[in-house]
């Protein structure tokens, strides 16, 4: 992978934030994708919710496969942790890391091959172990670096560039994610800044699985007139559940929001997650509204976006486990290994 470094001069009067960061801070090398290229929008993305959050960047951990996607955590948070994978096993490098050392932010970054074809189990059991980390999917619908097969999230009957069409049913992440015990699962555009920001804020702060399924479309593969994953029919089919705004802890509660009835849902850390709802009757903690929504959408050909399910009274995989508050990777041997006495009483207790 070829890096590009950016330069290190800034305007002396850009915005920061609480940190005494600007918005450069938080970028990473220019990016090699595609022009136009939905996953640069989604670094963007990330790049706005960590300066917003005031989050410092030493203490984030990018983690992913292999594809397209894969490479976007070169493009954000220059001055964090960072492994790249093999490909579809990012979840479980995920889990190893978390567990050594739980007290880093987790950002996982696949796309809808890494994610729903070879590394499906691996997905799987991420989600149904609630492994606090936010998952991103920059779904495209198609291998990229393949020269634009179909992937397991291309719908039913949609067409190739080539005119080809597909014979296979979509795999849907979200539904999938939600049925397996995810805690906060959401699906949103890389073109609209708007909605995918507060999400990944929410996301963020979430204790649990956070999966956010991006719609990300392909502008060298999967962006002509018969693809179901191209910019102009994302944007005539979204059905959005929600105009999203996210309060931090501690900041005055505010709302630009125009007149709706409104739902809000209080994460771990006390902040809220306010939407304006679209549908009077969504309550998206509710599982079995948010499944039947979703595929009411899918039958009506709508891609609906916004925060679908969310739990925020969920445990996340070290409480589950009830791993001791210390990370493990700052641990003693003599506390890794109290002595002969201490594994003769386990021994008798097993008897």
């Amino acid at each position: 992978m070829t890096y590009i470094t950016k330069p290190i001069n800034h305007h002396p009067r850009l915005e920061s934030n609480k940190l005494g960061l600007t918005r450069r801070d938080y970028e990473g090398s220019v990016s090699t994708l595609c022009a136009g290229c939905g996953h640069d929008s989604i670094s963007a993305a990330i790049v706005e919710a960590c300066f917003q959050l005031n989050i410092e960047a030493y203490r984030v951990a990018k983690l992913s496969g292999i594809g397209c996607s894969s490479k976007a955590p070169a493009y954000f948070l220059n001055q964090s942790h960072g492994f790249n994978s093999v490909h579809g096993r990012m979840p479980s490098i995920a889990t190893g890391a978390a567990m050594a050392n739980h007290e880093l932010l987790y950002l996982g970054v696949s796309g809808d091959g890494d994610t729903a074809s070879i590394g499906i189990g691996q997905f799987i059991h991420c989600a149904r172990r609630q492994l606090n980390m936010t998952y991103f999917v920059e779904n495209n619908g198609t291998y990229g670096l393949t020269k634009g097969q179909f992937s397991a999230t291309n719908d039913l009957e949609s067409k190739s560039k080539y005119g080809d069409e597909n014979l296979f049913p979509a795999i849907d992440l979200p539904s999938m994610a939600i049925q397996l015990g995810a805690s906060f699962v959401a699906r949103s555009f890389s073109g609209d800044r708007d909605q995918l920001v507060p999400l990944i804020k929410a996301a963020m702060c979430h204790k649990g699985f956070s999966l956010l399924d991006i719609i990300s479309p392909c502008v060298t593969f999967n962006n002509h007139n018969t693809s179901t994953k191209s910019y102009d029919y994302i944007r005539e089919h979204n059905e959005a559940l929600s105009k999203p705004d996210f309060v931090p802890l501690g900041k005055e509660i505010t709302t630009s929001y125009e007149p709706g009835e409104s739902s809000e849902v209080s994460l771990h850390d006390g902040s809220t997650l306010s939407l304006t709802k679209l549908a009077l009757d969504y309550d998206p903690t509710d599982k079995i509204i948010a499944i039947k929504k979703i595929q009411e959408s899918q039958r009506d050909g709508k891609v609906l976006t916004g925060l679908l399910y969310a739990d925020p009274s969920a445990k996340d995989l070290k409480e589950i486990l009830n791993i001791t508050d210390q990370p493990l990777n700052t641990l003693t041997q003599e506390q890794l290994c109290p002595g002969k006495s201490a594994l003769k009483d386990i021994n008798d207790n097993l008897k």
